[in-house]
Protein backbone atom coordinates (compact mmCIF):
# COMPACT_ATOMS: atom_id res chain seq x y z
CA UNK A 1 0.00 0.00 0.00
CA UNK A 2 1.42 3.40 -1.00
CA UNK A 3 2.30 5.82 1.79
CA UNK A 4 2.95 9.47 1.07
CA UNK A 5 4.17 11.11 4.30
CA UNK A 6 3.50 14.58 2.86
CA UNK A 7 -0.21 13.77 2.92
CA UNK A 8 -0.36 12.14 6.37
CA UNK A 9 -1.49 13.75 9.62
CA UNK A 10 0.95 13.44 12.51
CA UNK A 11 0.80 14.28 16.21
CA UNK A 12 0.68 18.08 16.73
CA UNK A 13 4.03 19.39 17.97
CA UNK A 14 2.56 20.84 21.18
CA UNK A 15 1.45 17.32 22.16
CA UNK A 16 4.80 15.62 21.55
CA UNK A 17 6.62 16.55 24.77
CA UNK A 18 7.19 13.47 26.96
CA UNK A 19 7.76 13.40 30.72
CA UNK A 20 10.49 11.47 32.55
CA UNK A 21 8.30 8.42 33.08
CA UNK A 22 7.55 8.21 29.37
CA UNK A 23 11.22 8.66 28.44
CA UNK A 24 12.30 5.90 30.84
CA UNK A 25 11.99 3.09 28.31
CA UNK A 26 12.74 -0.56 29.11
CA UNK A 27 15.94 -1.62 27.33
CA UNK A 28 16.12 -4.71 25.16
CA UNK A 29 17.49 -7.97 26.54
CA UNK A 30 20.89 -8.41 24.83
CA UNK A 31 20.82 -12.19 25.20
CA UNK A 32 17.34 -12.78 23.82
CA UNK A 33 16.54 -9.95 21.41
CA UNK A 34 16.56 -10.21 17.64
CA UNK A 35 20.03 -8.97 16.58
CA UNK A 36 18.40 -6.86 13.91
CA UNK A 37 16.27 -5.13 16.55
CA UNK A 38 19.55 -3.91 18.04
CA UNK A 39 20.69 -2.90 14.54
CA UNK A 40 17.54 -0.87 14.00
CA UNK A 41 18.07 0.89 17.35
CA UNK A 42 21.66 1.78 16.48
CA UNK A 43 20.62 2.99 13.04
CA UNK A 44 17.88 5.26 14.36
CA UNK A 45 20.21 6.64 17.01
CA UNK A 46 22.52 7.73 14.19
CA UNK A 47 19.63 9.15 12.18
CA UNK A 48 18.29 11.16 15.12
CA UNK A 49 21.78 12.39 16.02
CA UNK A 50 22.32 13.59 12.45
CA UNK A 51 18.92 15.33 12.55
CA UNK A 52 19.98 17.23 15.67
CA UNK A 53 23.41 18.11 14.25
CA UNK A 54 21.88 19.34 11.01
CA UNK A 55 19.26 21.44 12.80
CA UNK A 56 21.96 23.07 14.95
CA UNK A 57 24.09 23.88 11.89
CA UNK A 58 21.09 25.29 10.05
CA UNK A 59 20.20 27.48 13.03
CA UNK A 60 23.76 28.83 13.16
CA UNK A 61 23.44 29.98 9.55
CA UNK A 62 19.88 31.32 9.69
CA UNK A 63 19.28 35.07 10.32
CA UNK A 64 15.50 34.62 10.72
CA UNK A 65 14.77 34.30 14.44
CA UNK A 66 11.29 32.90 13.84
CA UNK A 67 12.80 30.04 11.85
CA UNK A 68 15.49 29.50 14.50
CA UNK A 69 12.80 29.22 17.16
CA UNK A 70 10.82 26.75 15.07
CA UNK A 71 13.95 24.65 14.55
CA UNK A 72 14.58 24.72 18.31
CA UNK A 73 11.05 23.50 19.08
CA UNK A 74 11.34 20.55 16.72
CA UNK A 75 14.93 19.84 17.71
CA UNK A 76 14.04 19.43 21.39
CA UNK A 77 11.56 16.72 20.45
CA UNK A 78 14.15 15.14 18.15
CA UNK A 79 16.53 15.12 21.15
CA UNK A 80 13.92 13.30 23.20
CA UNK A 81 13.53 10.79 20.38
CA UNK A 82 17.29 10.25 20.24
CA UNK A 83 17.45 9.66 23.99
CA UNK A 84 14.52 7.25 23.83
CA UNK A 85 16.04 5.26 20.99
CA UNK A 86 19.58 5.14 22.34
CA UNK A 87 18.37 4.24 25.84
CA UNK A 88 16.79 1.09 24.41
CA UNK A 89 20.33 -0.32 24.36
CA UNK A 90 21.03 -2.34 27.51
CA UNK A 91 23.51 -1.25 30.15
CA UNK A 92 24.42 -4.92 30.48
CA UNK A 93 26.17 -4.88 27.12
CA UNK A 94 29.88 -4.12 27.12
CA UNK A 95 31.36 -1.45 24.85
CA UNK A 96 32.84 -4.17 22.64
CA UNK A 97 29.49 -5.95 22.32
CA UNK A 98 27.90 -2.69 21.22
CA UNK A 99 30.83 -2.09 18.87
CA UNK A 100 30.28 -5.43 17.16
CA UNK A 101 26.60 -4.54 16.77
CA UNK A 102 27.62 -1.19 15.25
CA UNK A 103 29.71 -3.02 12.67
CA UNK A 104 26.86 -5.44 11.95
CA UNK A 105 24.77 -2.36 11.19
CA UNK A 106 27.48 -1.00 8.90
CA UNK A 107 27.74 -4.29 7.02
CA UNK A 108 24.11 -5.26 6.55
CA UNK A 109 22.71 -1.73 6.18
CA UNK A 110 25.29 -0.71 3.58
CA UNK A 111 25.04 -4.01 1.73
CA UNK A 112 21.25 -3.70 1.48
CA UNK A 113 21.54 -0.10 0.29
CA UNK A 114 24.11 -1.12 -2.33
CA UNK A 115 21.83 -3.87 -3.60
CA UNK A 116 18.89 -1.48 -3.93
CA UNK A 117 20.76 1.60 -5.20
CA UNK A 118 19.62 2.52 -8.74
CA UNK A 119 22.68 4.66 -9.61
CA UNK A 120 25.77 2.64 -10.59
CA UNK A 121 28.32 5.22 -9.34
CA UNK A 122 26.62 5.51 -5.96
CA UNK A 123 26.28 1.74 -5.76
CA UNK A 124 30.02 1.38 -6.24
CA UNK A 125 30.62 3.80 -3.35
CA UNK A 126 28.57 1.60 -1.02
CA UNK A 127 30.16 -1.61 -2.30
CA UNK A 128 33.61 -0.17 -1.68
CA UNK A 129 32.80 0.95 1.85
CA UNK A 130 31.02 -2.21 2.97
CA UNK A 131 34.09 -4.40 2.42
CA UNK A 132 35.98 -2.19 4.86
CA UNK A 133 33.31 -2.35 7.56
CA UNK A 134 33.22 -6.10 6.98
CA UNK A 135 36.89 -6.28 7.93
CA UNK A 136 36.37 -4.01 10.95
CA UNK A 137 33.84 -6.52 12.27
CA UNK A 138 36.46 -9.26 11.94
CA UNK A 139 39.14 -7.21 13.76
CA UNK A 140 36.82 -6.37 16.65
CA UNK A 141 35.72 -10.01 16.86
CA UNK A 142 39.32 -11.01 17.49
CA UNK A 143 39.65 -8.31 20.15
CA UNK A 144 36.36 -9.36 21.78
CA UNK A 145 37.46 -12.96 22.15
CA UNK A 146 40.83 -11.87 23.57
CA UNK A 147 39.36 -9.51 26.18
CA UNK A 148 35.97 -11.02 27.03
CA UNK A 149 36.54 -14.63 25.89
CA UNK A 150 33.28 -14.71 23.98
CA UNK A 151 32.43 -15.16 20.32
CA UNK A 152 31.13 -12.33 18.17
CA UNK A 153 28.80 -14.86 16.54
CA UNK A 154 26.79 -14.81 19.76
CA UNK A 155 26.03 -11.15 19.07
CA UNK A 156 25.44 -11.20 15.31
CA UNK A 157 23.69 -14.59 15.65
CA UNK A 158 25.29 -15.87 12.41
CA UNK A 159 23.11 -13.49 10.41
CA UNK A 160 26.29 -11.68 9.39
CA UNK A 161 29.47 -13.59 8.64
CA UNK A 162 32.61 -12.77 10.61
CA UNK A 163 35.60 -13.13 8.30
CA UNK A 164 38.31 -10.93 6.78
CA UNK A 165 37.33 -8.27 4.28
CA UNK A 166 39.56 -5.70 2.61
CA UNK A 167 42.43 -5.58 5.15
CA UNK A 168 42.02 -2.63 7.50
CA UNK A 169 45.66 -1.59 7.06
CA UNK A 170 44.86 -0.71 3.44
CA UNK A 171 42.00 1.62 4.38
CA UNK A 172 44.32 4.53 5.18
CA UNK A 173 44.25 6.73 2.08
CA UNK A 174 45.25 10.26 1.22
CA UNK A 175 42.25 12.37 2.32
CA UNK A 176 41.76 13.83 -1.16
CA UNK A 177 41.07 10.33 -2.47
CA UNK A 178 38.15 9.91 -0.06
CA UNK A 179 36.09 12.60 -1.81
CA UNK A 180 33.60 11.25 -4.34
CA UNK A 181 31.55 12.94 -7.07
CA UNK A 182 28.15 14.02 -5.78
CA UNK A 183 24.81 13.12 -7.30
CA UNK A 184 22.88 15.73 -9.28
CA UNK A 185 19.96 16.83 -7.12
CA UNK A 186 17.89 17.76 -10.19
CA UNK A 187 18.05 14.36 -11.88
CA UNK A 188 18.88 11.76 -9.22
CA UNK A 189 16.34 9.17 -8.15
CA UNK A 190 14.80 10.34 -4.82
CA UNK A 191 15.67 6.94 -3.33
CA UNK A 192 19.36 7.72 -3.86
CA UNK A 193 19.03 10.80 -1.64
CA UNK A 194 17.61 8.67 1.16
CA UNK A 195 20.36 6.08 0.77
CA UNK A 196 23.16 8.65 0.91
CA UNK A 197 21.72 10.40 3.95
CA UNK A 198 21.08 7.12 5.77
CA UNK A 199 24.53 5.60 5.28
CA UNK A 200 26.29 8.91 5.99
CA UNK A 201 24.35 9.28 9.26
CA UNK A 202 25.09 5.72 10.36
CA UNK A 203 28.81 6.05 9.64
CA UNK A 204 28.93 9.42 11.38
CA UNK A 205 27.42 7.90 14.51
CA UNK A 206 29.96 5.08 14.40
CA UNK A 207 32.77 7.62 14.09
CA UNK A 208 31.41 9.54 17.10
CA UNK A 209 30.99 6.35 19.13
CA UNK A 210 34.57 5.19 18.56
CA UNK A 211 35.97 8.64 19.31
CA UNK A 212 34.32 8.56 22.72
CA UNK A 213 34.60 4.94 23.86
CA UNK A 214 38.11 4.08 22.65
CA UNK A 215 39.96 5.68 25.59
CA UNK A 216 37.80 3.79 28.10
CA UNK A 217 39.85 0.62 27.68
CA UNK A 218 42.93 -0.21 29.73
CA UNK A 219 44.32 -2.80 27.28
CA UNK A 220 46.78 -1.09 24.89
CA UNK A 221 45.71 -3.10 21.84
CA UNK A 222 42.06 -2.15 22.41
CA UNK A 223 42.87 1.56 22.72
CA UNK A 224 45.01 1.36 19.60
CA UNK A 225 42.47 -0.57 17.52
CA UNK A 226 39.68 1.89 18.33
CA UNK A 227 42.01 4.73 17.40
CA UNK A 228 42.86 3.17 14.04
CA UNK A 229 39.33 2.22 13.04
CA UNK A 230 38.04 5.54 14.37
CA UNK A 231 40.31 7.29 11.86
CA UNK A 232 38.94 5.11 9.08
CA UNK A 233 35.40 6.01 10.07
CA UNK A 234 36.42 9.65 9.49
CA UNK A 235 37.39 8.61 5.96
CA UNK A 236 34.04 6.87 5.53
CA UNK A 237 32.06 9.92 6.60
CA UNK A 238 34.00 11.98 4.05
CA UNK A 239 33.37 9.28 1.44
CA UNK A 240 29.59 9.23 1.98
CA UNK A 241 28.87 12.89 2.73
CA UNK A 242 30.57 13.90 -0.51
CA UNK A 243 27.92 11.95 -2.43
CA UNK A 244 25.28 14.54 -1.42
CA UNK A 245 24.78 17.44 -3.84
CA UNK A 246 26.05 20.60 -2.07
CA UNK A 247 23.65 22.62 -4.21
CA UNK A 248 20.71 21.47 -2.10
CA UNK A 249 19.35 24.45 -0.16
CA UNK A 250 19.04 24.41 3.62
CA UNK A 251 15.26 24.06 3.22
CA UNK A 252 15.62 21.18 0.78
CA UNK A 253 18.03 19.40 3.11
CA UNK A 254 15.67 19.94 6.04
CA UNK A 255 12.82 18.31 4.13
CA UNK A 256 15.11 15.44 3.06
CA UNK A 257 16.12 14.81 6.67
CA UNK A 258 12.54 14.72 7.94
CA UNK A 259 11.32 12.64 5.01
CA UNK A 260 14.14 10.15 5.60
CA UNK A 261 13.17 9.80 9.26
CA UNK A 262 9.60 9.03 8.22
CA UNK A 263 10.90 6.46 5.75
CA UNK A 264 13.08 4.68 8.30
CA UNK A 265 10.60 4.69 11.18
CA UNK A 266 7.96 3.37 8.80
CA UNK A 267 10.36 0.70 7.51
CA UNK A 268 11.35 -0.47 10.97
CA UNK A 269 7.80 -0.41 12.28
CA UNK A 270 6.82 -2.76 9.44
CA UNK A 271 9.45 -5.40 10.32
CA UNK A 272 9.98 -5.07 14.09
CA UNK A 273 9.15 -8.27 16.05
CA UNK A 274 9.54 -6.73 19.54
CA UNK A 275 6.14 -5.17 20.41
CA UNK A 276 7.60 -2.63 22.88
CA UNK A 277 10.17 -1.42 20.36
CA UNK A 278 7.64 -1.47 17.55
CA UNK A 279 5.38 0.86 19.54
CA UNK A 280 8.25 3.35 19.77
CA UNK A 281 8.85 3.20 16.01
CA UNK A 282 5.14 3.85 15.46
CA UNK A 283 5.03 6.74 17.93
CA UNK A 284 8.11 8.36 16.44
CA UNK A 285 6.76 7.98 12.92
CA UNK A 286 3.65 9.89 13.92
CA UNK A 287 5.85 12.57 15.47
CA UNK A 288 8.05 12.78 12.37
CA UNK A 289 5.05 13.27 10.10
CA UNK A 290 4.43 16.54 11.93
CA UNK A 291 8.13 17.48 11.75
CA UNK A 292 7.99 16.88 8.01
CA UNK A 293 4.87 19.05 7.71
CA UNK A 294 6.67 21.90 9.50
CA UNK A 295 9.75 21.51 7.28
CA UNK A 296 7.54 21.46 4.20
CA UNK A 297 5.84 24.71 5.24
CA UNK A 298 9.22 26.34 5.87
CA UNK A 299 10.37 25.27 2.41
CA UNK A 300 7.27 26.72 0.77
CA UNK A 301 7.64 30.05 2.60
CA UNK A 302 11.37 30.53 2.31
CA UNK A 303 12.44 28.51 -0.73
CA UNK A 304 9.40 29.13 -2.90
CA UNK A 305 9.09 25.48 -3.89
CA UNK A 306 6.85 22.56 -3.12
CA UNK A 307 8.46 19.68 -1.17
CA UNK A 308 6.99 17.28 -3.72
CA UNK A 309 9.55 18.70 -6.18
CA UNK A 310 12.48 17.19 -4.23
CA UNK A 311 11.17 14.03 -2.54
CA UNK A 312 9.44 10.90 -3.78
CA UNK A 313 5.64 10.99 -4.13
CA UNK A 314 5.44 7.99 -1.80
CA UNK A 315 7.77 6.03 0.45
CA UNK A 316 9.87 3.42 -1.36
CA UNK A 317 9.93 -0.22 -0.34
CA UNK A 318 10.91 -0.63 3.29
CA UNK A 319 14.59 -0.60 4.17
CA UNK A 320 15.24 -4.10 5.47
CA UNK A 321 17.82 -5.63 7.76
CA UNK A 322 18.50 -9.10 6.42
CA UNK A 323 21.49 -11.39 5.77
CA UNK A 324 23.67 -10.40 2.81
CA UNK A 325 26.13 -13.29 2.88
CA UNK A 326 26.16 -14.31 -0.78
CA UNK A 327 26.26 -10.69 -1.94
CA UNK A 328 29.22 -9.90 0.32
CA UNK A 329 31.08 -13.03 -0.78
CA UNK A 330 30.65 -11.94 -4.39
CA UNK A 331 32.07 -8.50 -3.55
CA UNK A 332 34.99 -10.11 -1.71
CA UNK A 333 35.76 -12.17 -4.79
CA UNK A 334 35.69 -9.21 -7.18
CA UNK A 335 36.53 -5.99 -5.32
CA UNK A 336 38.78 -6.76 -2.36
CA UNK A 337 41.86 -5.24 -4.06
CA UNK A 338 40.30 -1.86 -4.91
CA UNK A 339 41.52 1.46 -3.59
CA UNK A 340 40.53 5.01 -4.53
CA UNK A 341 42.21 7.50 -6.85
CA UNK A 342 40.57 10.90 -7.16
CA UNK A 343 36.84 10.28 -7.39
CA UNK A 344 37.27 6.83 -8.90
CA UNK A 345 38.63 3.39 -8.03
CA UNK A 346 41.75 1.50 -9.12
CA UNK A 347 43.29 -1.89 -8.40
CA UNK A 348 46.89 -0.76 -8.23
CA UNK A 349 48.56 1.13 -5.41
CA UNK A 350 49.50 4.65 -6.50
CA UNK A 351 51.89 7.29 -5.27
CA UNK A 352 49.49 9.12 -2.92
CA UNK A 353 48.27 5.86 -1.41
CA UNK A 354 51.80 4.52 -0.86
CA UNK A 355 52.96 7.81 0.65
CA UNK A 356 50.03 7.74 3.10
CA UNK A 357 50.81 4.13 4.03
CA UNK A 358 54.46 4.96 4.70
CA UNK A 359 53.57 8.02 6.73
CA UNK A 360 51.00 6.49 9.06
CA UNK A 361 52.61 3.05 9.49
CA UNK A 362 56.24 4.24 9.61
CA UNK A 363 57.53 0.71 9.10
CA UNK A 364 55.34 -0.81 11.83
CA UNK A 365 52.36 -3.15 11.76
CA UNK A 366 49.19 -1.14 12.53
CA UNK A 367 46.89 -2.16 15.43
CA UNK A 368 44.53 -3.96 13.04
CA UNK A 369 47.35 -6.39 12.18
CA UNK A 370 48.71 -6.68 15.71
CA UNK A 371 45.31 -7.65 17.13
CA UNK A 372 45.34 -10.71 14.84
CA UNK A 373 48.91 -11.52 15.84
CA UNK A 374 48.05 -11.29 19.53
CA UNK A 375 44.92 -13.40 19.08
CA UNK A 376 47.00 -16.03 17.28
CA UNK A 377 49.56 -16.00 20.11
CA UNK A 378 46.78 -16.44 22.68
CA UNK A 379 44.62 -19.06 20.93
CA UNK A 380 46.83 -20.51 18.20
CA UNK A 381 44.64 -19.14 15.39
CA UNK A 382 42.73 -16.05 14.35
CA UNK A 383 39.00 -15.69 15.04
CA UNK A 384 37.92 -16.88 11.60
CA UNK A 385 40.07 -20.01 11.64
CA UNK A 386 38.98 -20.82 15.17
CA UNK A 387 35.31 -20.40 14.29
CA UNK A 388 35.69 -22.66 11.28
CA UNK A 389 37.46 -25.24 13.38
Amino acid sequence: MSFNPLEQQGIPLDRQLRNWRELDVVPIDPDHCDPYTRCRIITMNGIETEAAFFSHHMARHCPNQDVVRELARVRYIEAQQQKTVNWLLPGLASVLETTIAYEQVAVDLTAWVARMEPDSYLRQAYEFGVLEDFDHLYRYANLYEMIEHRKADSIVDNLTEVMPGRPTKFHHRNPVDNVRDHYDRTTVNPLSKLHALTVMSAEQQTMNFYMNVGPQYMEPIARQLYQEIGLIEEEHVTHYESLVDPGETWWEQLVNHEYNECYLYHSFMEQEPDPKVKSIWELHLNMELEHLRIAADLMRRHDGREPSEVVAPELPNVLTFEPNKSYLRELLATQIDLTTLGTGYVREAHERFEEMQRGINDGQDPPSERVIQQHDAMFGHDYCTGSAG
